[in-house]
């Protein structure tokens, strides 16, 4: 058990008989046996230390290398954390001591670096114990770390001391653990390397499938996995080696989705072949690459079964080339402008960006406007197409604007409705009026702003308007909606709102109006059940970071109100930093070495799926970073693991038609992410519009407890490549997990469902939706006996469901004659709910007949009038 923690922002200080039962408590001392020498120098007392996190102002980083006992560095409360010494010249290491407070590590790696971003393990464990160890290791750098997997108690890592030993000065050895650089040469074995040679696995079937059996020569034995994902098999070749060849010799339960890997250490792994269309039966595949341990990954089964192999061959030579590890952190590219209130003519700047952008609607030019900390005076950011604007403290309230963020309609005739991709983040703003200006529809997020004053969504000309989204945010006077036909507010402050026309939604709002559905329109949650704030950039010194906020439950009221938010800080060097040019096969090798991405913002073409299998991966988009499918591969796909974040992306379709844009889990729901949930943010899907592109499907989520929260998922209703069948795309949103929870959810324009939910669980806190306009007849939306597919489809099977605040409307400019049963189908059981539902004919450019099922009166006329229903049933 753990000795009490201090009191909040105290250092914990013990005599040394509380220190020697601590580690008592922890483990025994342990030393690790090695090569070292006797004569070790400790090299790192007081030298420079940076860490992922600290607990509290008491327990800094600096403490674990002070010398001092009874003073120690903890981290927050998750994996993975690490703390980092710079011995200030590379130097030979030939020892490392872990003092550990009774929260210790029990799955670490000690590594170091030349650079601080290109990491060699010199010592691997999943099962330490505590205590002191004392690791005897062998190897070179300037930067000595502890980097930790899995923590031994609830609490976070700690240390009293981080001692490294050696010689200041020495002179490198070996090379990095992503493989050698020597230029290849033709000739690849007929030999198989793997035969006979060690192999482990991530798990065997039985006691008759060992992995052992799949490198044994013998097409008569066969390793096979449990049946779950990911699962590998991996053996070591003995020595680093060429790699030119590998093949599978499958048994009936074979890979869809796998990754070929290589490794020098058997820690850190570059990805040499990846597929998600994995046949069976015999493969032979032609790799590139080297490493002594060299692993089938794999991430989805075809069938029910684990995976089987009957044999892994590898072969080796001079055919292959090496690909060098993918290195983290950088620059941000030339797409993003970063500001201090020194910078001269920043006004000038930002207009030069808006001049582009204002009316640039499916153009390719992307940008982000990044402010650091501090007090900028008489600024009016006018925030056109693709443009991101944020602040770079770690709270909103760090980068004040004397002045506006400001998005209107000039360029529309005062039209607001297609005020699209847009974004305002992490700022505070004191409007020149008293007023900020903010007039969007969809796709333009309003994120943990603070504005001192008003918010107005309507365009000047109070015209037109179809929005909207904020989050996280405090505005001290009111809201003013006028205009606009929807809007979703979440965990906010306000200072009131005003109006509404069809449909305004708020969960865990203080000052929202009370529920007063359909007059006026509010629909009004006290709470939102689970919620987790975007990932932000943001500057801590003059390093770059990514803050992850904590998940909250039952949330109201924003995130950062009271102190330093609740979450966890990684570095940039964590991150692979996507710009002009990245490849596919790139951005899946810094995946696979463990890296999380950062996209700047640009449009990126790639030739396979983008795939995130390890648990806790961040992707962060700035500036509307844009992903398109040039094959007809899913643009992304996640694997059934816990914690990934997913953010500010758009994804684009290709021409040619791709299954799904992005897809969560596998094909069917598989294990409870409760605790630590997967959350799409800000993540929008686009099918046509910049040219014919083709979906099935636009977002898929088949694991469970996932969070979508805001997104935007559109069938393009007009610009290029626009028809029928010309843009044709079935359905929307695709809900195969259970317990998935979507807040803020505009999907429209579908060739059939919008919304087709067949999870049990599942909730939806505001739904937004438009008919696809370009129906040819009644004919072709003809869905059996019924008239027209629904724009959110609960499956007959789901016996627990419930939405608030849903909103469908018709505009069938092709054939205004067209009617449609209604706009919402639900299963009739008591575990399926609807609140506050309504549709709509706009202009009486055709009917719904129904609301939901048979029941709610259908609409009429051409007044473009919501027929509304309170409840269902």
């Amino acid at each position: 058990m753990r000795l009490a923690p201090p009191p909040s922002g105290a250092p914990m200080r013990r005599t040394p008989a509380v220190l020697a039962a601590a580690a008592l408590v922890a483990g025994a001392v342990m030393t690790i046996p090695g090569t070292a020498q006797a004569a070790d120098s400790l090299i790192s007392q007081g030298k420079a230390v940076t860490a992922s996190s600290t607990e509290n102002g008491g327990t800094p980083a600096t403490a674990a290398v002070d010398g001092d006992f009874g003073t120690r560095w903890s981290s927050a409360a998750s994996d993975q954390q690490w703390l980092q010494v710079d011995l200030g010249s590379v130097s030979t290491i030939s020892k490392v001591q872990l003092s550990w407070e009774a929260a210790y590590g029990k799955a670490y790696q000690i590594q170091t670096s030349n650079d601080g971003t290109t990491w060699t393990t010199v010592y691997s464990t999943t099962t330490g114990a505590g205590g002191t160890e004392t690791l005897n290791v062998s190897g070179s750098g300037r930067y000595v770390r502890m980097n930790g997997i899995t923590r031994a108690t609830g609490y976070g890592y700690s240390l009293w001391e981080f001692q490294v030993y050696g010689t200041l000065g020495g002179t490198p050895t070996g090379t990095p653990s992503g493989g050698t650089t020597t230029p290849p040469t033709s000739g690849c074995s007929t030999d198989n390397a793997a035969q006979g040679k060690t192999a482990t696995a991530s798990s065997t079937e039985n006691g008759g499938t060992p992995a052992s059996s799949a490198v044994d020569g013998n097409t008569g034995t066969r390793w096979a996995s449990a049946a779950a994902d990911p699962q590998w098999l991996q053996v070591d070749l003995g020595s680093v080696q060429q790699l030119c060849q590998v093949d599978l010799r499958w048994e009936a339960a074979y890979g869809k989705a796998y990754q070929i890997q290589a490794s020098n250490d058997g820690s850190t792994w570059a990805t040499i072949y990846s597929t998600t269309t994995g046949a069976g039966g015999n493969e032979t595949l032609k790799v590139s690459g080297s490493g002594r341990y060299v692993r089938m990954y794999g991430t989805q089964r075809a069938t029910g079964y684990g995976y089987s192999l009957w044999e892994m061959g590898v072969h080796t030579g001079t055919g292959g080339s090496t690909t060098p590890p993918v290195q983290g952190g950088g620059d941000l590219g030339p797409n993003v402008l970063v500001f201090d209130p020194s910078t001269p003519n920043i006004q000038a700047k930002v207009d030069a960006v808006f001049a582009k952008q204002e009316s640039n609607q499916f153009g390719t030019d992307r940008y982000a406007l990044l402010f650091k900390p501090g007090t900028y005076n008489n600024i009016n950011a006018q925030i056109g197409f693709y443009t991101s604007i944020a602040g770079l403290g770690l709270n909103p309230d760090d980068t004040t604007f004397n002045g506006d963020v400001t998005v209107d309609a000039g360029w529309f005739n005062g039209n607001a409705t297609q005020n699209f991709w847009r974004s305002a983040e992490n700022l505070h703003l004191k409007p020149v009026s008293g007023t900020d200006r903010w007039a969007v529809s969809q796709a333009a997020p309003f994120r943990r702003m603070h504005v001192e004053g008003g918010l107005n969504l309507a365009p000047a000309s109070y015209g037109w308007a179809s929005g909207g989204y904020i989050a996280d945010s405090k505005i001290d006077g009111q809201v003013g909606n006028y205009s606009q036909q929807q809007w979703y507010t979440r965990d906010s402050s306000i200072g009131g709102f005003s109006n509404g026309v069809w449909n305004q939604t708020f969960s865990g709002v203080q000052g929202a109006p009370a529920q007063g559905f359909p007059n006026p329109p509010y629909t009004t949650l006290d709470t939102t059940p689970t919620s987790q704030e975007k990932p932000f950039l943001y500057l801590d010194g003059n390093d770059y970071k990514v803050f992850v906020p904590a998940k909250r439950t039952n949330a109201r009221g924003v995130s950062w109100g009271s102190g330093t938010p609740q979450g966890t800080s990684l570095p940039l060097s964590q991150f692979y930093v996507v710009k002009d040019g990245a490849t596919a096969a790139g951005i899946n090798q810094a995946l696979a070495q463990g890296l999380n991405l950062l996209f700047t913002p640009g449009v990126y073409h790639v030739d396979q799926s983008i795939n995130i299998t390890r648990p806790d991966t961040v992707v962060l988009g700035l500036g509307l970073a844009t992903v398109i499918p040039d094959n007809g591969v899913t643009a992304i796909k996640v694997a059934d693991v816990d914690g990934v974040k997913v953010s500010g992306l758009l994804l684009d379709a290709g021409t040619t038609n791709s299954q799904a844009l992005l897809q969560v889990g596998n094909d069917t729901p598989g294990a409870n992410h409760a605790a630590d949930p997967i959350v799409i943010q800000d993540v929008f899907v686009r099918v046509g519009g910049v040219t014919a592109g083709k979906a099935t499907n636009g977002m898929v989520i088949n694991s469970n407890n996932t969070i979508v929260d805001h997104t935007w998922i559109w069938r393009a209703d007009h610009g290029a490549g626009v028809g029928w069948e010309s843009n044709r795309s079935d359905y929307g949103f695709v809900v195969n997990g259970n317990d998935v929870l979507a807040t803020g959810l505009f999907v429209e324009h579908f060739n059939k469902y919008n919304v087709w939910w067949k999870g049990n669980g599942g909730k939806t806190i505001f739904f937004q939706n438009e008919i696809a306009y370009d129906a040819p007849n009644q004919a072709a939306i003809q869905n059996g006996t019924t008239k027209g597919y629904a724009a959110y489809k609960v499956e007959n099977n789901v016996t627990t469901h419930e939405g608030w605040g849903l909103g469908s409307y018709c505009y069938f400019n092709v054939d205004p004659t067209i009617v449609v049963d209604h706009g919402f189908e639900v299963p009739d059981t008591a575990g399926v709910k609807l609140h506050d539902v309504l549709v709509n004919s706009l202009g009486g450019n055709g009917q719904f007949l129904h609301v939901v099922n048979n029941t709610g009166a259908g609409t009429s006329g051409t007044g473009t009038v919501p027929s509304n229903l309170v409840s269902y049933p």
